[in-house]
This record gives structure tokens, C-alpha cells and sequence, in this order.
């Protein structure tokens, strides 16, 4: 079997999984880069490390996570110095990650020059948005100057979790329509139809959309020329306050959904509201994507809030039973990849625990036609 490794660098970690076949070897989780404890000093030293304390003996291919594909990439590419220099242009699309994700690439094919080496784009999953879908209703000319529209993102994700939602329900996945809740500190909403994506929450950044743990989710831009004139904040502090210091962390201190949960318990106002207002926001997307799609065969709930938090899930769908959609408290409070619907209700609802890691190493051996 193939020997596939997985490396998903993000701001502030590197995640990496080896894989023989479907078995996994090893995987691990370096954290706190760059942080003054002794750690890695950066993703390139982290990297490294991750590299030199495995035996890739045999090794197939590498899967690096990268999360802008801008509109060139729309599916997987083995890596070329032209597809680095294409990553690269699209740093000003995502500041936060491109830079790191090129950093993990750079590493591994100077260590590994002869092993080939595949871009998994999390955008790459959306390029099937309709334009009505993907389009935002500014001057076209200024929109297409500035590569500005909807990409969407954790496609790898909503890939993975809705054809495990469709394998959940023994149908096949090419006739579903499904919405899959990417609910992490990152989160996300999905509209898949038949295998495609039709609508997503996050739009040219991860920051539309749902509320996340330090992001604000969908904001009226007028908040942001307010910011400037009145409060004389300047770019920076804005894109600071929107991207780190919202969501959760703005709305209770904690960015945390467990701590939340544990002070509204406790009678926290605070982290009530943060509650409903987290819950509310995904009740307004899937009832729009059920509007788009016209029919609802599964709700997938996923990532760490998606799949530990029981009272979201509850929350999140509650009032929408005229639509078929019901939560069981029994199957709800239960754990693993399971439906937590009624037996017999028309939406099949699901927590599916995902795996990204899977999706990049399928991908990958996809691309250097490994078995």
C-alpha cells in the first residue's frame, strides 16, 4: 500500500498524520509555535523536527494543506516552483495561512526533493458555487480588479463529513442534499448538493458568516466605517478586533464553547446571550439553505463544538420540526458517529467526527495515481 504523510500547518500549529494505505503510522500535533517556551521558533523548525523523527521509508507522497486557491486552484495539484509561486500570489487572500502552509511545502520538498508533493486547497471544494452564489453585489469592475468574491473554506471538511453523512445513511452521495455545520473555533456552514457545493458561509476570508470562537461571524460593514471615523480606529485594529478579540471571546472573555456552556449552567448572563446568539446564526443558515436546496436529506454537525456540544446541536434546530427536522435528547447526549434524529424523521440529522487529514491523504493519492 501507499505511504502518504499529511502535514496541515495552521497560525499556530502543525498538525501531520502517516499513513500506509488507510492505517495510520503516526500522527502528532506540534503546537505553540513560535511561543518563548523552548518550543519550535517557527513552522519551517517545526516542520523539520516532525521530519526528522519519523522513518518515511517508502514514502509515496506529501499532502500539504493549503487554505487559498484563489480561483487558479479548483482541485488538487502535484507542487511545481510555478504552483509555489501561484501559492504565494495569493498571500494577500489569506495573510494568516498561505505564508505558513508555503513554509511547511518549502521544508518538505528540500528534505524530500524526490518524493512528490500535492496541494490540498481548502477553497478548491467550492468552485462548484454557483456565480449567483459566489458573486457580491459591488462594482464588478473593482470586484474582478481585486480578485473579490466568495471562496468558502474547511472544504476538505464539509468534503469529508458529507460523504461520510451519506455512507451514515446508506444512500448514495451523488443523489443527497445535505448541509454539513463545520463548528469549531473556526465555523462553517455547507449546502451540498449532490456532492457539490452550493452555498457556503465564509466568504473571501473566514471571516463571514457563522459566529466563531474569536471571530464575529456576518457584521454590518457600516460597523467598520464607524470604527474609523468615530472611534479613530485604524485597518489593522479593526481587522484585530473582527478576526481575535469577537465571537465568543468578545461577547463572554472565553473563547472556549465548554466554558461557555459551564457559565450559562452557572447562570452567567453573559455566556446565555453568547449562546443564543451562536445558535440563532446557525438556525438563519440552515433555514436558508434549506430554502435553496428545495429538499433536506441530512443535517451533518461537526468538529469540536459540532461533535461534543449537545446543546448546540439541540439549540441550533430547535423550532424547525414543521421542516422534518428533530434532535433525539437520548441520541443527542450520545458519542461517535451516529444519527441523532428519530427513527423515521424526514432530515436525517448526524454528529460526524471529521478528518481532514483522510480527506488530504485521499486526495493526494488521487493525484500521484497511488492506491
Amino acid at each position: 500500500m501507499s505511504r502518504v504523510l499529511v502535514l496541515n500547518c495552521g497560525s499556530s500549529s502543525v498538525k501531520w498524520r502517516h499513513y500506509d494505505g488507510d492505517r495510520v503510522l503516526d500522527q502528532g500535533t506540534v503546537e505553540r509555535i513560535g511561543e518563548p517556551d523552548g518550543g519550535p521558533t517557527d513552522h519551517s523548525d517545526a516542520v523539520r523536527r516532525i521530519l526528522d523523527g519519523l522513518d518515511l521509508t517508502g514514502l509515496t507522497a506529501v499532502g500539504h494543506r493549503v487554505v487559498h486557491g484563489g480561483r487558479k486552484f479548483t482541485e488538487p495539484v502535484l507542487i511545481d516552483d510555478a504552483v509555489l509561486t501561484a501559492i504565494r500570489d495569493l498571500i494577500s487572500l489569506a495573510p494568516l495561512h498561505n505564508p505558513v502552509n508555503l513554509a511547511g511545502i518549502e521544508v518538505t520538498r528540500a528534505a524530500l526533493p524526490d518524493v512528490p508533493q500535492v496541494a490540498v486547497f481548502d477553497t478548491a471544494f467550492h468552485h462548484t458555487l454557483p456565480d449567483a452564489a459566489a458573486t457580491y453585489a459591488i462594482d464588478r469592475d473593482t470586484a474582478e480588479r481585486y480578485g473579490i468574491r466568495r471562496y468558502g473554506f474547511h472544504g476538505t471538511s464539509h468534503a469529508y463529513v458529507s460523504r461520510r453523512a451519506a455512507d451514515l445513511l446508506g444512500r448514495p452521495y451523488d443523489t443527497l442534499n445535505i448541509i454539513t455545520l463545520h463548528l469549531g473555533n473556526g465555523a462553517s456552514a455547507c449546502a451540498v448538493s449532490n456532492g457539490r457545493s452550493v452555498a457556503t458561509s465564509m466568504g473571501m476570508s473566514p471571516l463571514e458568516g457563522l459566529v466563531m470562537g474569536t471571530r464575529s461571524g456576518d457584521i454590518d460593514p457600516t460597523v467598520i466605517f464607524h470604527l474609523r471615523r468615530e472611534g479613530g480606529l485604524s485597518v489593522d485594529d479593526i481587522d484585530d478586533l473582527l478576526n481575535h478579540r469577537s465571537g465568543l471571546l468578545g461577547l463572554t472573555g472565553v473563547n472556549d464553547m465548554r466554558e461557555v456552556l459551564q457559565r450559562r449552567a452557572a447562570g452567567d448572563r453573559a455566556a446565555a446571550l453568547a449562546f443564543d446568539v451562536y445558535c440563532r446564526r446557525i438556525t438563519e443558515y440552515v433555514g436558508a439553505y434549506y430554502a435553496l436546496l428545495g429538499r433536506v436529506d441530512a443535517i451533518a454537525f461537526t468538529a469540536g463544538v459540532g461533535e461534543h456540544a449537545a446543546p448546540v446541536r439541540a439549540a441550533a434546530l430547535a423550532g424547525l420540526h414543521r421542516f422534518g427536522i428533530t434532535v433525539d435528547e437520548a441520541r443527542n447526549d450520545g458519542e461517535g458517529d451516529r444519527l441523532i434524529s428519530p427513527d423515521g424523521a424526514e432530515v436525517s440529522v448526524c454528529v460526524i467526527r471529521t478528518d481532514e487529514e483522510r480527506e488530504i491523504a485521499r486526495q493526494t493519492r488521487d493525484v500521484v495515481g497511488a492506491g
